[in-house]
């Protein structure tokens, strides 16, 4: 199947084709095989950092690539088709690296984006509680000042990659001294710090990377370890510290939104390859099965589908590359929807098309089904997104 390229530059076809190259080497049997030996796709990620495509978001200067999202997500979209995503693109260059190339000291660029962008370092994403959920607003991990340091103290759950990467970025408050209110704040929590504990979340989702659940017990960190550093290095929320959490947030759920999109529609593709393949073959009566309307037209149905949720995608991708943050937002959050969606129906009736063979090992498919779920709950439910959309883009008032 061919893919869009109404919104992509020569460069951008050319860095399609090159990672879709490195994914057919592994391909869904190379992840598979992981999953079943509890190993993590450490040979893929280090051929993908050595091309220069896990970086190719962050900053020249830093080692990355010089581009943005809609290049990171053209890796992660390719790699998906193949078979291989890679799930820690979404939160380690794409999360992490953003929010400290936007917003982090010099410092801390220094030390954490060029390893970021070689994949020598990664990084995972705390944000969500358990009793919080898609409440951001009742997040209760907070840090208090003791001496020079901070004292961070919380719970987080849902955590991908904890047990690889070699910190955490966690969303936390702090209380604003002017008007004892709590407000977000970000800190980078070094996986071996003491207080700092991990214990992984049973799951029946079938995926090298693993979800955790953390307890965070006065965690001491120091003054550089709060992103873009304190107040006295800042005159505002422009230059982060404690006044830019909100800024800072928003900065990395964007592009989580447009790589998430990326990820499902990855998905969506290779399922729906496999379909076409198969409906192209398997012949039962005279013609194969895909000659019949009723297997035909599901597929292209789901063909149109992705292709739509790629053109949100692009469009969320460009408007962040050129600073838009609001209309990003909008954007970002509808190219999730669609392409959670798509996803859903492209694993749902590539499945169907193989019948039976659809739900055997060795045709790969039936282990997606719950894996194209998550795409419609995470990071945002798509009930969320509608409440944003008649929010915000609607206008029609809250019920919350």
């Amino acid at each position: 199947m061919s893919t869009s390229t109404v919104l992509e530059t020569e460069e951008h076809q050319a860095l399609r084709a090159a990672v879709a190259a490195l994914g057919k080497r592994y391909g869904r049997e190379y992840m598979t095989s992981l999953v079943s030996e509890g190993a993590h796709p450490r040979e893929l990620w280090a051929e993908a950092a050595k091309a220069g495509f896990l970086g190719v978001n962050l900053p020249e200067e830093y080692g990355g690539g010089g581009g943005g999202m809609a290049e990171l997500s053209i890796v992660l979209e390719e790699l998906g088709a193949s078979g291989s995503p890679l799930l820690m693109m979404i939160v380690s260059p794409a999360i992490c690296g953003t929010v400290i190339a936007r917003f982090g000291t010099e410092e801390q660029k220094r030390q954490w984006l060029p390893g970021l962008a070689d994949g020598s370092l990664t990084m995972a994403f705390g944000i969500t509680e358990p009793d919080a959920g898609s409440n951001s607003h009742r997040i209760t991990t907070t840090a208090r000042r003791d001496g020079g340091d901070w004292l961070l103290t919380g719970r987080k759950v849902f955590v991908s990659g904890v047990d690889i990467a070699d910190a955490t970025l966690i969303v936390g408050r702090t209380e604003d001294a002017r008007t004892g209110k709590l407000k977000a704040c970000l800190f980078i929590v070094p996986r071996e710090t003491p207080g700092f504990q991990r214990s992984q979340i049973d799951m029946e989702i079938q995926a090298p990377e693993k979800q955790f659940e953390l307890v965070l017990d006065d965690v001491r960190l120091p003054a550089e370890a709060l992103v873009g550093g304190g107040p006295s290095r800042s005159s505002g929320a422009e230059n982060g510290g404690e006044d830019a959490g909100l800024l800072q947030l928003f900065a990395g759920l964007n592009p989580e939104r447009i790589m998430t999109a990326a990820f499902a529609i990855g998905m969506g593709r290779y399922a729906l390859g496999r379909a076409v393949e198969y409906a192209k073959t398997r012949q039962v009566w005279k013609e194969p099965i895909g000659a019949h309307q009723a297997v035909a037209h599901p597929l292209a149905q789901a063909h149109i589908e992705l292709e739509l949720a790629r053109l949100m995608m692009q469009k969320a991708a460009r408007l962040y590359d050129a600073g838009d943050d609001f209309g990003a937002g909008e954007a970002a959050n509808m190219a999730k929807y669609a392409a959670g969606e798509a996803c859903v129906k492209a694993v749902d009736q590539a499945v169907h098309t193989l019948g039976g063979n659809g739900l055997t090992r060795e045709y790969g498919l039936a282990s997606l089904i719950t894996g194209a779920r998550v795409a419609r709950i995470a990071p945002v439910s798509r009930e969320m997104i509608l409440n944003y959309v008649s929010h915000q883009t609607l206008g029609l008032p809250k019920s919350y």
